[in-house]
């Protein structure tokens, strides 16, 4: 009897005390119908319930292919629940043990400024969700960028790289920033860009993004700016009009400003302009077609080619005489021009519409008409101007880019022929 006694008190001593936050092993026995595990906790005795919660942090995911009769688990005890509760004594969880041996690998692993590759597995209303060896990290919204993002959604899926700012286990808490590393990528390939290039350099680059006053083209981790006006020899209203976010282009290097951390780009620059060979394309004594861009008090601008206009002097509108050649002509009208004079170098064409046209028949007449030596009447010369016509100047005129770079000679045209 005494040594039964024995056997009992040595076989009650064996039994394990299971405490909260002890790591067991359990035994899967069943499998209720609420998709609880039953297990029984190995050396102790007493048997366990791990929820399905619990078991994985896949919500839709069938547990009998999770576990099966028979499988050992490693578990850690959560709570006591009363042996008469679930068939068990205490609530399990392998998906908490898991997180747990998780973080301290990570902790171990990783050190606060240490960079991490981590997926995206959620975006939420603060910033993006990731999973680092296992344990979810959190990067905030403004810690994403450097620079504003309107929609996170675009990160989901990316696996992204990022710089640990804050890392603790007993709180199980990982923050983490990507702006951090963009902005020492950045820092980087400044350095080397500003090396590399010189201004004239024509490179290859991608539109990474464009705003009302132009598009911010990607050199390689930097950004440089061609202006709307940089874009097309043609107007541009919108850069999106004509480009396109990912789209590569060739670029000149304007500028660079390693202070201010700029560079200033060009695509026109790297395309042939519109008065590239205009000698060959328009010249003298040649007729072309053009339209009216429009009209100022010395003449009109007529584009003749997409980027080319020319000046039609007021004396070169009409054989007629003509005060103010908006009477005649307006923005948008077709009209056939004659090239008098090309300057390439300063970009100006001297055009003429009344030398297509064929002059009155006085004016032809008094052309050939003899002259009388012996003191007879003279024929009049009715194509001579007036003299206070000839010796008024035009009311206005513009020496500025904006008016087709008019030059005095441009904006008097050959008023002074007549006193050759």
């Amino acid at each position: 009897m005494n040594e039964e006694n024995n056997e009992l008190l040595a076989a009650l001593d064996s039994v394990a005390e299971v405490k909260v936050g002890d790591v067991v092993k359990g035994e899967v026995l069943a499998i209720d119908d609420n998709r609880q595990v039953i297990v029984g906790i190995e050396g102790a005795g007493v048997e366990g319930v791990i929820p399905m919660r619990e078991l994985s942090s896949d919500r839709d995911a069938d547990v009998n292919d999770l576990v099966k009769v028979g499988d050992v688990l490693d578990l850690v005890v959560v709570s006591t629940i009363g042996s008469d509760k679930e068939g068990g004594s205490y609530l399990l969880s392998k998906r908490r043990l898991e997180a747990r041996r998780a973080w301290e690998e990570v902790a171990s692993k990783y050190n606060e400024g240490d960079i991490v590759e981590a997926p995206v597995t959620q975006v939420v209303k603060g910033g993006l969700v990731v999973d680092v060896d296992g344990v979810r990290g959190f990067v905030p919204a403004s810690m994403i960028e450097n620079r504003f993002v309107q929609d996170l959604n675009q990160y989901k899926g990316q696996t992204i790289r990022a710089k640990i700012i804050e890392i603790d286990p007993a709180e199980s808490r990982l923050i983490l920033s990507r702006r951090d590393v963009l902005n020492a990528e950045r820092e980087e390939a400044l350095k080397h860009v500003f090396e590399e290039l010189s201004v004239g350099d024509v490179v290859e680059g991608k539109v990474a993004r464009m705003t009302n006053f132009g598009a911010f083209i990607d050199l390689g981790g930097v950004d440089g700016l061609v202006h709307v006006s940089e874009i097309s020899h043609d107007r541009v209203s919108q850069p999106s009009d004509v480009l396109s976010v990912g789209e590569p282009v060739k670029v000149k290097v304007l500028g660079l400003d390693p202070e201010r951390e700029r560079i200033s780009l060009s695509i026109k620059a790297t395309e042939a302009g519109p008065w590239d060979n205009i000698e060959e394309k328009a010249p003298v004594d040649s007729k072309l077609e053009g339209t009216v861009k429009r009209v100022v008090d010395f003449g009109a601008f007529v584009e003749v080619f997409p980027g080319v206009e020319g000046l039609v002097h007021v004396s070169q509108i009409s054989h007629k005489h003509v005060n103010n050649p908006a009477d005649v002509l307006k923005a948008g009208d077709k009209v056939d021009v004659k090239v008098l004079d090309v300057n390439p170098e300063k970009q100006r064409l001297s055009l003429s519409i009344k030398a297509l046209e064929e002059a009155p028949e006085g004016e032809e007449e008094t052309k050939s008409a003899p002259s009388n030596n012996n003191g007879g009447d003279r024929p009049r010369r009715q194509s001579r101007r007036p003299r206070q016509d000839r010796d008024r100047a035009p009311k206005n005129y513009s020496t500025s880019e904006e008016e087709g770079n008019a030059t005095l000679g441009d904006a008097f045209g050959d008023i002074f022929k007549d006193f050759n």
